[in-house]
């Protein structure tokens, strides 16, 4: 056998990049053998195949990822931005949930700018809208096929002829797209789910994990919610490997907040890949406060602001609002060590 050389070793690898690989099954891949039958030597191959791997690693085309493993590097061709022909895209037109009652979008669609590629995260407090959120952005997108996912829309089930996978579509679930559907018998509804034929015009996957690996491409993919009991730190990676799906689509994510927190739980990483991100949480007894957290891009500034809404029948949004903090109290909701009266409270007014 020819002794084996750096040109054979990188067209190798260059069939493997992204993979991981030892010396060991190097050595098995190229059928490099230990012995020479003929003179019961080493082969020069098999000493040399490690002088060769070296030199791969000053050539960052492998990584040495532990002990005995290397990393085949995936290689990157650099990008023109000028001097080629490239359409320049608008932003993406992404309908806002609405006032039921008024027909308006949110008072910030209008102001915050929507990439294909970017990713909204919804940080809400449990039982306290997120899905209403979700629902509504799939509801006024319908027309764009959104793909929805996540633990609220599914339920697993014994597997039949008309549930072959195990899983069935949560009664809940269908009670809400009840509620919304244009075809609902006691009026109200807005949205129509399905298409001429009379077929779903948005797709429902049963998946509770390994969100990426299910991303829809070039489609709008609400995922309601991700769940990482006790391993919240996981929420920046997973929303990483969700962007890098996405394509031209969009994803909305959900994820639980706690009470008075101004991160989702996971805390800053949370919005390490989130472009537009809103936080939910209680206001007074009943009603929702959600807040602009992080944003991207807009075209005023609107991080941070506040705004007040109720909802019925778990879907519809009512009296959506502008609030701002007390200014008799400065959102502390006491004045010295009385309730202030101005607010009743709540630390914040109708702005």
């Amino acid at each position: 056998m020819s002794e084996i050389t750096i040109a054979n070793v990188r067209a190798f690898l260059k069939e493997i990049e992204g993979q991981t690989i030892t010396l060991d099954k190097l050595r098995s891949e190229l059928h490099i053998e230990k012995y020479d039958l003929q003179t019961r030597k080493i082969t020069k191959s098999f000493d040399s195949i490690r002088c060769i791997v070296r030199e791969l690693e000053d050539q960052k085309l492998l990584r040495l990822v532990s002990r005995a493993e290397y990393m085949v590097v995936k290689q990157v061709l650099p990008l023109q931005v000028f001097g080629v022909e490239r359409e320049r895209r608008p932003p993406y037109e992404l309908f806002f949930p609405r006032d039921f009652n008024t027909g308006e979008e949110m008072w910030f669609a209008k102001d915050v700018v929507i990439r294909e590629g970017d990713l909204v995260l919804i940080s809400g407090m449990s039982n306290f809208g997120k899905t209403t959120v979700c629902l509504n952005f799939g509801g006024e997108n319908i027309d764009k096929h959104p793909v929805l996912m996540g633990n609220e829309y599914t339920v697993m089930v014994d597997k039949t002829e008309t549930t072959p996978q195990g899983f069935d579509v949560s009664p809940r679930f269908q009670n809400k797209l009840d509620t919304m559907s244009v075809l609902n018998v006691d009026g109200g509804g807005w949205v129509d789910w399905l298409d001429a034929n009379g077929n779903d015009k948005f797709t429902l996957l049963p998946v509770w994990a390994d969100y990426a690996e299910h991303i829809v491409k070039n489609k709008i993919n609400i995922i309601d919610w991700i769940n990482l009991p006790g391993e919240y730190y996981l929420i920046s990676p997973i929303m990483e490997a969700i962007k890098k799906s996405l394509g031209r689509g969009i994803g909305i994510l959900a994820i639980q907040k706690n009470e008075g927190n101004t991160f989702g739980r996971g805390g800053a990483m949370t919005r390490d890949f989130a472009d537009l991100e809103l936080l939910i949480d209680r206001f007074g007894d009943s009603e929702v406060l959600l807040t602009l957290g992080k944003v991207k891009e807009a075209t005023r500034a609107v991080v941070g602001k506040h705004y007040a809404y109720s909802i019925s029948e778990g879907v519809k949004i009512h009296n959506f609002r502008e609030m701002k903090k007390c200014p008799e109290c400065r959102g502390t909701g006491y004045k010295g060590t009385k309730h202030c009266e101005h607010c009743y409270t709540l630390k914040y007014v109708e702005a």
